[in-house]
């Protein structure tokens, strides 16, 4: 018997054609529940949490992206070298791990291409990687896989100047796939090419911080530049990638001192987080970063903050690494 039978009224059979089939209509719409036209609902996506404490003990991250495809922070570590990974219930699970990660500092997560890139060097602070030969020496870029962790490739940058000190710290990747990386020990901002060819983009004395940290965080601007922050004395940067040499320094409103981790919430929108001023700055501009003012602030508090990460488009997280040896660490919704 088919549906339409089932589906007839009574007597249905001697109205008319037109009537006949308004009403097989009605009783396909209304009589029959497989029949109906409505759907479920879409399930709504859980609250993003507002702070995640992760008990891990010693880990130190530098290091923090969100990756939206699986759902969970990507951190790396100072003192363990390995990369692990973070869900919003705190479970905490190692996504990658070589002999040569002696310290992870920044992260860059790639997700065009399917690349987690990160920072490798060596302040000490991992006493069973570090050796002579790395310590303040070392400058390289491990590539993975954003997934499944496993390693892409490994890029040397300290062997481009051998003579100098190094500490690569943070990573930002350009629409061509090109990585740029600052050095904090050395006036340097180094490329690596999708191919994994490494060259030096910039080198300039004004990049330098002393005996002190230089330059630090990094990010790509859509509109072809970089957007560099030291650390030392706060300096903004503008680099553009076509010429970096004609790099400028933005005028600001705000000191920022003790300048970390940036992230480019939009065009017009940079967050600066300052570890010795324990605050998430955040500024804009409206004429392409010639200069910028403070249009918000949130207090971290003394966690020693490092870094910021995007979520969900409009959210963004604060790393609270603690100290070298706290049992715990934690990421921080970011209110302003």
């Amino acid at each position: 018997m088919t549906t339409a039978s089932l589906c007839r009224p009574a007597g249905l059979a001697v109205l008319p054609r037109f009537i006949r089939l308004t009403a097989l209509a009605a009783g396909l719409l209304g009589l029959l529940p497989g029949c109906s036209t409505d759907s479920e609902p879409e399930p709504e996506a859980p609250a993003a949490p507002t702070r995640i404490t992760v008990p891990q003990a010693a880990l130190h991250p530098e290091g923090i992206q969100y990756d939206e495809a699986n759902r969970r922070f990507v951190v790396t570590s100072r003192t363990q070298g390995r990369i692990g990974t973070v869900r919003d219930d705190s479970t905490y699970t190692e996504l990658a791990n070589d002999a040569r990660l002696i310290s992870t500092i920044g992260v860059n997560l790639d997700a065009a291409r399917q690349r987690l890139l990160v920072a490798v060097a060596d302040n000490g602070a991992n006493a069973s990687r570090s050796t002579a030969a790395t310590l303040r020496k070392l400058a390289a870029v491990a590539i993975f896989n954003s997934t499944s962790g496993a390693l892409l490739s490994y890029v040397d940058l300290g062997g481009l100047r051998p003579d100098l000190p190094h500490f690569a710290n943070d990573i930002a990747v350009d629409s061509q796939g090109n990585a740029y990386i600052t050095d904090s020990l050395s006036p340097i901002i180094y490329k690596v090419d999708p191919q994994g060819v490494a060259s030096v983009f910039l080198e300039n004395a004004q990049l330098s911080g002393g005996t002190g940290f230089g330059l630090n965080g990094i990010v790509f601007h859509p509109d072809g530049y970089l957007l560099v922050a030291k650390a030392n004395d706060g300096t903004l940067f503008k680099v553009p990638v076509s010429n970096p040499a004609t790099f400028t320094t933005v005028t600001k409103t705000q000191s920022l001192v003790g300048a970390d981790g940036l992230l480019l919430l939009d065009p017009q929108t940079l967050l600066v987080v300052s570890g010795s001023q324990t605050t998430v700055f955040r500024m804009a501009s409206t004429d392409a970063w010639a200069n910028a003012n403070l249009t918000g602030s949130f207090a971290t508090g003394p966690v020693s903050p490092t870094t910021i990460a995007r979520r969900n488009n409009t959210d963004a997280y604060v790393l609270y690494p603690y100290t070298a040896t706290s049992p715990r660490f934690a990421i921080v919704k970011a209110v302003f």
